[in-house]
């Protein structure tokens, strides 16, 4: 199972360590600019998904190529 954690920054270290203790869990910190893409993903899957279930209006490709 994968977890995404966000951590205060004064309680990361502590965190960190605790978790590195368990041979169990393997640990990856992200860099900001890979939290910020995987902030974006989610938010996209998430769009979808309320536009799979009716609750969202999609924009058609042809609709934002016209914007550009």
């Amino acid at each position: 199972m994968k977890v995404l954690l966000d951590i205060k920054d004064n309680k990361a270290a502590f965190i960190m360590e605790l978790l590195n203790n368990f041979n169990y869990v393997k640990t990856e910190t992200l860099t900001p600019q890979k939290a910020e893409v995987l902030k974006s993903v989610k938010q996209a899957v998430d769009e979808m998904k309320l536009v799979k279930e009716g609750k969202l209006k999609a924009t058609s490709a042809k609709d934002l190529l016209d914007e550009l």
